[in-house]
């Protein structure tokens, strides 16, 4: 048996484990140190092989991970994505949303910690999805894509190892959710018949970028029926107008994800992004009397006083605050199904372009290696 070298708390510490497949995972397994599947081994090997794609020094943290506050540097990053089944050209994916889920603004020692089962979604925008491979069609939130499915394992496992998002000590969630073994997508931009949502972000169309949003799974819209514009996206407010989620209360950004034929009619219609955003933000909503008693005086009028505080039962409450607070993307195959997304809502979405170590904005994936 040959003994493998994996790397612990420190970028210098490791320890050798001697075993088998199964033995090592064993090992792995009673250290809590996986998300309950079996991981690759990362020995000394491949984790060299992943930083072939790091932009920066191996030792130097990028920054320290809620809720442990632990330092996230290359070695460690590595050594979890190997664990994750990633190859090594996803590397720089991992690292640019390990990045941006540090920024103030995105809340992560909120999203960690909370009862609330939210979790990190990766969206990828630009060339490298396509070069990747990140699937952004057909059960682009299923199976099916060693990118989608490792990169956004990895992003768990390092929540897990690094950041202390252990379950019931980090990880309060009551419930829990599907999207925290794995949440990556890629948006459909070729079917879409907006400018992509990177763009709109101020990012040229063939610079790449990586967003995270705080997000619960998805919840389905099935509309098989409506051939108008209007009614498509009256079946997307209705299905937003629920008292229950944590967008209503908290002031967050839900995200739309409409499929390429939604989104077509939706266009044809002739309605544009900031369109989508106002209908959305006019009929989307519910009635005061929606929520319990307890909710409406303990929550509803002390978060919103200006507006709720002496409203009348029958007020209409928004599922958002503003229009621009919806996210509006394009994902998925052939079928007239789209997607309600709530969030965190204390919690606002990231989105950061993928440079190399010279500061130049990222076209291949190529730019990365050996730098």
């Amino acid at each position: 048996m040959n003994p493998l070298t994996s790397f612990v708390s420190s970028p210098s510490a490791s320890f050798v484990a001697e075993g088998d497949f199964i033995a090592i995972n064993d090992l792995y397994r009673q250290r809590g140190w996986t998300d309950g599947l079996p991981i690759i081994p990362p020995n000394l090997q491949r984790v060299e092989e992943m930083l072939a794609f790091c932009d920066r020094p191996w030792n130097d943290p990028i920054g320290l991970l809620a809720p442990r506050w632990a330092e996230a540097t290359p070695w460690r990053l590595a050594a979890n994505a190997v664990m994750a089944g990633c190859r090594p050209e996803y590397f720089p994916i991992i690292l640019l949303a390990v990045e941006a889920m540090m920024v103030e603004s995105f809340n992560l020692y909120g999203i960690q910690a909370t009862t609330h089962l939210c979790a990190p979604l990766l969206v990828v925008n630009g060339p490298i999805a396509k070069e990747l491979a990140i699937n952004c069609g057909s059960n682009a939130f299923g199976p099916g894509y060693q990118s989608n499915a490792s990169i956004g394992r990895a992003i768990r496992l390092i929540l897990l190892n690094i950041g202390g998002a252990i379950p019931g000590t980090g990880d309060m969630a009551t419930l829990g959710s599907p999207a925290k073994y794995s949440y990556c997508i890629a948006e459909n931009e070729s079917q879409s018949p907006w400018s992509p949502f990177h763009v709109e972000r101020g990012f040229s169309a063939e610079v790449s970028t990586v967003t995270v949003i705080g997000a619960e799974a998805p919840h389905n819209v099935n509309d098989h029926e409506s051939h108008t514009a209007q009614g498509i996206l009256k079946m997307i407010a209705g299905t937003c107008s629920t008292p229950g989620t944590n967008d209503i209360a908290y002031s967050g950004e839900p995200l739309i994800i409409l499929s390429p034929e939604h989104a077509a009619t939706v266009a044809q219609g002739g309605f544009s992004k900031q369109a989508v955003k106002e209908y959305l933000f006019k009929n989307a909503w519910v009635r005061l009397d929606s929520f319990s008693e307890e909710n409406i005086e303990r929550r509803m009028r002390i978060k919103f006083p200006l507006t709720l505080g002496q409203a009348p039962m029958d007020a209409r409450v928004p599922v958002v605050q503003k229009p621009e607070d919806f996210l509006i993307m394009v994902v998925g195959g052939a079928g007239k199904h789209s997607a309600f997304i709530p969030t965190f809502g204390a919690t606002r979405s990231v989105t950061l372009p993928l440079k190399n170590n010279t500061g130049l904005l990222v076209h291949s994936i190529q730019d990365f290696k050996g730098s």
